[in-house]
């Protein structure tokens, strides 16, 4: 070995992705919850340098672990959107040297109130962190590289896939981080997206986020023949495999959420003997029919030299006095090592030289009959929405025809208390009726903007694809090795 060549100076950190639960009136012990989780947070050994939050609703509960966590990561960022807010938030043991909200254009429909998926204004959470670099090392060359955080929570599923009603909205979703995942690749960042992401793995969803997001799932680098659904889903029972225990869901599938485990997936029976005081225990032989994995990490690196040293499901532990699990979603936390360092002084032309020519592969795609299938389903859902724009415009119309007709037969009655019961009848109508003209009439032709935006850029994608041959390849090649996307800017 060649001692005058240095060695790559390497960075190992660890980071956290999880999802609090702290629905603001709803949620359960709320309050000590969220306090508890800043507490655990900052006595993990090792502690984390980047921690993703999602469902962290109010300042408050930021705040609460904020001050429980500042020792250990004394940056952070809570995140404003929509009417009552994202509920994500990152923390940093590094300075955040760039943040922004990103809000997904198609973000559920303001008629499901009783979902709020809408009114909370799901989106994305950029952060830039850039890692201490040579800079540090007293030699004064170079410049720590970036890793650019990307913290979300995708929209629920309320039904089964193929017949969940908001797919295309989770779809859209996927591919708008990933749009964001695909740019911060392309500019020599290191890519981190974490968070809730509301899927299943090798889902249409978790393959837009590799593929296109040109990241990968850390978990599956670990564990490759890990669950693709829960036990009792028809996805996982056509792998034949048997039931798995609650152990193994936790150390080889990454379960993080139904899991046998979790107090807030128990019968009610069984939290009312836990609220007793009672002290039930669960065996990690014991059979998790229903647990799956809905929170990931996924990783990036087009320059290289970043890899995952570990993995693993974390936060099972419960409340010390509530005996409650602490959220009903457990962590995923996994061990990085990245490369720090960047081009600097008269390398920077050879690095970009060697970056732009070399041995950079095709952009990875998509197979293209995956894109065929997301644009059937854009298509499925613009005619559902055209269809329901009509009816709302149409039931608008008929309350103003009607109102008229109730205002001149007022004019008419002979009767006060008819007239009272049509100014009634049309008063509350045609308030019916302009909520649906607002909802047909601005929101709806919006959305369906927005979804001509979304078929475009599919079929532009799918295009593409085919121009190189069809979207091959592996899902990991090229994801964190070197690989030229579009025009390269690095370290912005």
């Amino acid at each position: 070995m060649d001692s005058s060549v240095p060695s790559t100076p390497t960075l190992t950190f660890n980071v956290l992705t999880y999802n609090c639960w702290g629905l603001k009136y709803l949620a359960t012990h709320r309050i000590p919850r969220l306090l508890q989780i800043g507490t655990e947070i900052s006595t993990l050994n090792p502690p984390p340098a980047i921690v993703a939050l999602q469902e962290c609703w109010t300042q408050q509960d930021y705040n609460a672990i904020r001050e429980q966590t500042k020792h250990i990561l004394p940056y952070g960022k809570f995140y404003w959107s929509g009417i009552f807010g994202g509920g994500l938030a990152i923390l940093s043991r590094w300075p955040i040297v760039e943040s922004r909200m990103h809000r997904y254009t198609l973000n559920g429909r303001p008629t499901a109130f009783f979902r709020g998926d809408w009114y909370v204004g799901k989106g994305v959470a950029c952060a830039k962190i850039r890692l201490p670099g040579t800079e540090g090392a007293g030699e004064g060359k170079g410049r720590g590289r970036v890793v650019e955080v990307f913290c979300t929570h995708l929209h629920a599923p309320y039904e089964r896939e193929p017949n969940d009603s908001y797919i295309c909205h989770r779809t859209a979703q996927a591919w708008e981080i990933s749009n964001l995942m695909r740019s911060s690749y392309s500019a020599g960042h290191i890519v981190l997206a974490m968070g809730d992401f509301n899927m299943i793995p090798l889902s249409l969803a978790h393959q837009i986020v590799e593929r296109h997001g040109r990241a990968s799932d850390v978990w599956r680098i670990k564990h490759p023949d890990s669950s693709i659904g829960a036990a009792v889903d028809d996805i996982e029972r056509t792998r034949g495999r048997l039931i798995p225990s609650v152990g193994f869901n936790l150390t080889e599938n990454g379960a993080t959420c139904d899991s046998r485990l979790n107090t807030w997936r128990w019968t009610e029976e069984e939290r009312k003997r836990l609220g007793k005081g009672e002290k039930i225990m669960v065996d990690d032989r014991e059979e998790d029919p229903r647990a799956k994995r809905l929170d990931y990490i996924f990783l990036g690196d087009a320059l290289g030299g970043s890899a995952v040293r570990d993995v693993e499901v974390g936060m099972t532990m419960r409340h010390p006095t509530l005996k409650c699990s602490l959220s009903d979603h457990f962590s995923v936390e996994a061990t990085l090592e990245v490369n720090t360092d960047g081009p600097s002084g008269d390398e920077t032309s050879n690095f970009y030289s060697t970056f732009l020519s070399g041995s950079l592969d095709t952009p990875l795609y998509l197979p293209t009959t995956t894109y065929t299938t997301i644009l059937t389903m854009i298509e499925k859902y613009t005619l559902r929405e055209r269809r329901q724009r009509r009816l709302r415009l149409s039931h608008f119309g008929g309350w103003v025809v009607t109102a008229i007709g109730c205002f001149v037969t007022i004019w008419w009655s002979p009767k006060n208390y008819v007239s009272f019961l049509l100014m009634l009848l049309s008063t509350l109508g045609l308030s019916a009726g302009v909520i649906d003209g607002l909802i047909g009439g601005l929101f709806m032709s919006g959305e369906i903007r927005a979804l001509k935006e979304f078929e475009w850029e599919v079929r532009n994608a799918r295009d593409a694809a085919i121009e190189v041959g069809g979207g091959g390849g592996q899902v990991g090649e090229g994801v964190m090795s070197g690989g030229r996307d579009e025009a390269v800017e690095l370290y912005k």
